[in-house]
């Protein structure tokens, strides 16, 4: 255990070289690396690069591993007798487009006094350069108050977040020996809603499904046709609307194996939480809670599976009115997943579903888009306990378990393939407009996190 005298010191550097670290922070922001977009990607290298230069000068030893998409950065530290941790984040970011809505260019970031406090404005702000910095900052506090960096340390700094992940999974595979520790840490995830800091510690799945239903070779005249020819939008519509009863439950068989009731314990943690209904739909222009009967609000959006149709299309929809029947439609349909769903028993028993309502002179067809389950850690680690401490201590308020509507793979992959629970531990704010015009990251949580990091790692040591 580090003296509580080293921590102090490593805080107290934190604070005197935070200016600093907002500098280094803003040189990271100017590199352009948006992943999905081939016209930036030497700018996603550079980012690579100046991340590979950082973490040698702090005694790292890196490696720039290339990937059929952009590179991986890995990074060690000294091996020593420590709790094995690895360190994940991204540096890659999103488009910029619409251009026209920020108010600054969001490659050239600056520090502004907001309402709300400092902020440091651009693209990647928060997502997920800013937060991963904070990783960066930490160690380099410790390296300057002990003279050495914390020992069993692997750090991995993806480039391809934003863009999907493709080159993740097998990279994984085959770089698992060198990567493979007692538990990883996420920092790509927000505070509470209240601004308390949280750790998440469950997420949902994800199964994404495209139907598309073609009838007549033709789009039909509805006086000629109507009543007699089948048509592709009533046949999708019956089949999408019969995914859930009026209990608001999906009908699928089996859509619930493996889903599990919380703990009684993570029960009251959440019910303690207070959450309002009411005032998070309010934000969007809504007000009462639809979903299944007798759950809470936080159970259906953390812990209850969900069907839900993300598109559709078909016929004529512009302006006036044309009568026809279309000769084809489509639709897109999401599930989350929780607890040990099987997603792809789940995207067959969605098409067994769909075929049933298909008459014989139709044909339909399916496009997978992408399936992952649901990932929940194992709270009984001692390390989730004292990282909660350490959140708690730093922020001064009680830190809370949470869960997470969303779905992170890598949290799945980290589990599946190295075999490790992940704590995700984030520190921006649920305004801080990632992926939005005017990205912004508070100073405060830059500086905060940077703190917190440094508390957890003095706690697992």
């Amino acid at each position: 255990m580090v003296e509580n005298a080293s921590m102090q010191d490593m805080l107290t550097q934190l604070d005197q070289g935070l200016d600093a670290a907002l500098d280094r922070l803003q040189d990271f922001l100017r590199i352009p690396s948006i992943s999905t977009d081939p016209a930036h990607k030497g700018d996603v290298r550079q980012a690579a690069e100046w991340l590979v230069a950082q973490l040698r000068n702090l005694g790292f030893e890196v490696t720039l591993h290339d990937t059929p998409g952009h590179p991986m950065v890995v990074a060690k530290s000294p091996a020593g007798d420590a709790r094995p941790v690895l360190f994940y984040g991204h540096y890659d970011v999103q488009p910029v487009d619409p251009l026209e809505l920020w108010n600054s260019p969001p490659f050239e970031p600056a520090i502004e006094d907001t309402p709300e406090g400092r902020v440091i404005r651009g693209r990647g702000a928060s997502d997920d350069k800013g937060q991963l910095m904070t990783f960066v900052e930490a160690f380099r506090a410790w390296k300057t108050v002990h003279g050495s960096l914390p020992t069993d340390l692997t750090l991995l700094f993806e480039g391809e977040e934003e863009s999907g992940s493709p080159s993740l999974r097998p990279f994984l595979h085959e770089h698992a020996d060198e990567l493979r520790a007692s538990v990883a840490m996420i920092c790509d995830t927000s505070r509470y809603s209240d601004g308390r800091p949280a750790i998440t510690t469950q997420l949902r799945g994800l199964v994404g499904q495209e139907v598309v239903i073609t009838g007549a070779d033709r789009d039909l005249h509805s006086g000629s046709f109507g009543g007699l020819a089948a048509n592709p939008i009533m046949i999708l519509s019956k089949a999408l609307a019969a995914l859930k009863d009026d209990m608001g439950r999906v009908t699928l068989p089996g859509f619930y194996d493996g889903v599990a009731e919380l703990t009684p314990e993570l029960a009251a943690d959440w019910q303690a939480l207070g959450f309002d209904a009411a005032d998070f739909l309010s934000r969007v222009g809504l007000k009462d809670p639809i979903g299944e009967k007798g759950r809470t609000a936080l159970e259906m959006v953390w812990n209850q599976p969900t069907a839900e149709i993300n598109g559709i299309a078909g016929g004529y929809a512009g302006e006036g009115f044309k009568t026809v029947l279309p000769a084809q439609a489509r639709a897109k349909v999401s599930f989350r997943l929780t607890g040990q769903q099987d997603p792809e028993a789940i995207r067959d028993t969605f098409q067994a579903h769909v075929r049933s309502f298909v008459p014989a002179d139709c044909r339909v067809e399916f496009h997978d888009h992408g399936a992952s389950p649901a990932s929940s850690m194992d709270i009984s680690d001692p390390a989730f306990a004292a990282a909660k401490q350490a959140l708690s201590d730093e922020w001064e308020q009680e830190a809370a378990f949470i869960g997470a509507g969303g779905s992170i793979p890598i949290a799945g992959d980290f589990k599946q393939i190295l075999g490790m629970d992940s704590m995700l531990i984030g520190f921006a704010r649920d305004d801080d407009r990632i992926h939005s015009p005017n990205e912004k990251y508070d100073v405060e949580s830059f500086a905060k996190g940077a703190r917190s990091w440094v508390r957890i790692l003095t706690a697992l040591r």
